[in-house]
């Protein structure tokens, strides 16, 4: 019989004050923009589209979060102005304050799946976090990120290793060696070398 002092603890990770975290992350490297067309290391992206997608997740959040279809909340959208240092601003906001106010175990409709709003909570999270790293890399400013983030975020992607690849979401993992931070051992899962310079 196992006593409880040889249980390990379980730790419960308070992800709504890391999606405020996440943002604030955000938006240091937002504040950090200087040219709109350089590039990051998503390659599909230079970084007025990486922000723009950033933005654009966040639009989504209040309208799902208020039980609404995909095609209905797609109706509700509209598109965003080029100020996207005030775009995010907004959406940010709007998307911080709805999910203080959603149930956690409410129903939410996504593409791919019907998931629960902390389901939901835990993949926007993560997609912040990822991009906050481009978005520093972009603007060369600083990289490190929240490690209590990364370790969040971490508890995510890990399990799905084998599959974040064939999510056609990310890129094939990168080799990286067992001393390496965590912080790099996340972005490597995700396709990213944190090791290598941003080719222009």
């Amino acid at each position: 019989m196992t006593s409880t002092a040889d249980r390990s603890p379980i730790v419960t990770i308070d992800w709504l004050t890391l999606q405020y975290t996440a943002h604030a992350e955000f938006t240091a490297r937002l504040n950090a923009v200087t040219d709109w067309n350089a590039p990051t290391p998503d390659t599909d992206w230079n970084t007025r589209q990486l922000v723009t997608h950033v933005i654009e997740e966040q639009q989504w959040v209040p309208l799902l979060l208020e039980g609404r279809s995909l095609r209905h909340a797609r109706s509700l959208k509209r598109p965003l102005s080029s100020d996207l240092a005030a775009e995010w601003a907004q959406y940010s906001k709007a998307a911080t304050d709805a999910w203080r106010s959603a149930a956690p175990d409410a129903q939410v409709q996504l593409s791919y799946d019907t998931v629960t709003v902390t389901e939901y909570l835990r993949e926007q999270v993560s997609d912040v976090t990822i991009h906050t790293w481009d978005l520093a890399r972009a603007t060369r400013s600083a990289e490190t990120i929240d490690e209590e983030l990364i370790a969040a975020v971490w508890s995510v992607f890990e399990p799905q290793k084998e599959t974040l690849e064939a999510s056609g979401l990310f890129s094939s993992p990168v080799p990286v060696p067992e001393h390496a931070s965590l912080q790099s051992k996340l972005l490597a899962l995700t396709g990213r070398d944190d090791r290598l310079p941003l080719s222009a």
